[in-house]
């Protein structure tokens, strides 16, 4: 059997399904894990730095590219509660997954599709691209997400990633700054980086 890694489309490893509780940015979530699926113990670190910087007006139209159970974009929705939040992932258990988490915690401007990269969203722009990116998958994968976001962005959109300094953030942010005339790093934690690359010409 290859290996199963949780950005497989279509995961084999047999379920082990669990409950998570948790608290971001101060509302109560409950998840449903499973195996097969990014960090199935429990809401990483990184997306919860991520999640605790993120900047959404409360009437944004965000992608969550690579949502997983869906932690991030679950959160975006909170924050965009006049908005919609689209989250996309590969992998089909954790595209089930997430559409159970929205249900599970009361969240229903979002939508939830299976999608390889942005293959689900093609011709659509957005405020707002969020991402944890599968890092395992490859530089070449994180960065063809970033070129693709530029692509997907409204005119002074915003892309917010986080990337671990040991999993090469500098690379990562010469690859942002190659694409968008504005990049930041917003906040680090424990060697998680936040960046913040905005598309615009002024």
């Amino acid at each position: 059997m290859p290996n199963q890694h949780y950005y497989s489309n279509q995961p084999v490893t047999e379920h082990n399904r669990r409950e998570l509780e948790t608290v971001l940015r101060g509302s109560k979530f409950k998840f449903i894990s499973d195996a097969g699926v990014f960090s199935k113990s429990g809401v990483d670190y990184g997306s919860k730095v991520l999640i605790e910087a993120l900047e959404i007006p409360s009437d944004s139209h965000v992608l969550d590219v690579g949502c997983g159970y869906g932690p991030i974009g679950l959160s975006a929705a909170k924050l965009a509660k006049n908005g919609h939040v689209t989250m996309i992932d590969i992998n089909s258990r954790a595209v089930e997954l997430a559409k159970e988490n929205a249900r599970l915690n009361g969240i229903s401007n979002v939508t939830i599709m299976e999608s390889d990269l942005f293959e689900g969203v093609k011709g659509k722009e957005f405020d707002i691209v969020i991402s944890n990116p599968p890092i395992r998958a490859g530089k070449e994968t994180v960065h063809k997400i970033f070129e693709q976001a530029y692509e997907h962005l409204k005119e002074r959109g915003e892309l917010w990633i986080v990337i671990q300094k040991k999993q090469g953030s500098p690379s990562a942010k010469a690859k942002l700054e190659s694409l968008f005339p504005r990049v930041e790093e917003v906040t680090k934690d424990k060697g998680y980086r936040i960046f913040r690359a905005i598309k615009t010409t002024s």
